[in-house]
């Protein structure tokens, strides 16, 4: 499996798209929830996944802090195949690609509850109680190295 690691400014016009058709097909379609999928945050993210001859099987995106928190943060999480370790590979990829990137020791994210034990494998604390974002439950969570 492929590890590919591009700035929003060196994505191809074919990756874009593959990795937006995969993001709305489990954020959108999947998880049944219209919500604003693609946003301003991806220009200035790092756009990481894990490829194979098939396409794309484990994605995140990394943002600087000031973006969506005060923190970096990794967001857009997705493992195509699940429980065979995709996710946390994925994860520990962009823990790595914010502080070298980023220069940053402090991530916060937003999970949705039932991935808290991934993220807490990855070294993540929870934050905050569980509220609803898009009508799914999430909560807050800290990694600090």
């Amino acid at each position: 499996m492929k590890l590919i690691i591009k700035h929003f400014n060196e994505l191809t016009l074919n990756e874009l798209v593959d990795i937006y058709k995969l993001r709305v097909s489990i954020f959108v379609v999947e998880q049944k929830c219209p919500c604003q999928e693609i946003d301003d945050a991806d220009k200035v993210a790092y756009h990481i996944w894990l490829e194979d001859e098939e396409g794309i099987e484990a994605y995140a995106r990394v943002l600087p802090k000031g973006t969506t928190f005060k923190e970096a943060s990794i967001g857009r999480v997705i493992a195509k195949k699940r429980r065979c370790g995709l996710g946390t590979r994925i994860v520990m990829e962009a823990i790595h690609v914010a502080e070298e990137k980023f220069n940053e020791k402090i991530i916060k994210i937003e999970a949705q509850v039932y991935a808290k034990g991934l993220y807490e494998k990855c070294g993540f604390v929870q934050v905050s109680e569980p509220f609803l974002e898009d009508g799914i439950p999430h909560i807050q969570m800290l990694y600090q190295k």
